[in-house]
């Protein structure tokens, strides 16, 4: 279960930005998550609930954004979402090289006080 890590890492750098900000509680932590990063937000929320009792973010809330797979295909100049790595163009079906988005695991936003 790397999302037990995943999660330590995010919440270590949210504590600490808000440590850094002077503030004492940190009341919902917002990530962003790419549908192809390999990371399960169910198992996310389960770590989140599992390391926060005791600290600073004690109560605070977990929101998850899903960032959708997007490539680019070359031969239609366009931008597509897909389901996949396959990154199949819709509109000419050729594979896509180039994965814009949908790999990302990001700290977004911190409410504190």
């Amino acid at each position: 279960m790397h999302e037990l890590s995943i999660m330590q890492s995010a919440l270590s750098l949210a504590l600490e930005s808000a440590r850094q900000a002077g503030a004492t509680r940190v009341h919902s932590i917002r990530l962003r998550i790419g549908a192809l990063s390999g990371v399960v937000p169910d198992a996310l929320e389960f770590a989140f609930e599992a390391l926060t009792p005791g600290t600073a973010a004690e109560d605070a809330r977990l929101a998850i954004e899903s960032v959708p797979a997007r490539f680019w295909c070359a031969a239609c100049k366009r931008e597509f979402q897909a389901e996949d790595m396959l990154g199949e163009c819709p509109g000419c079906h050729a594979l896509s090289g180039e994965l814009r988005a949908g790999r990302e695991m990001e700290l977004a936003s911190l409410e504190v006080d």
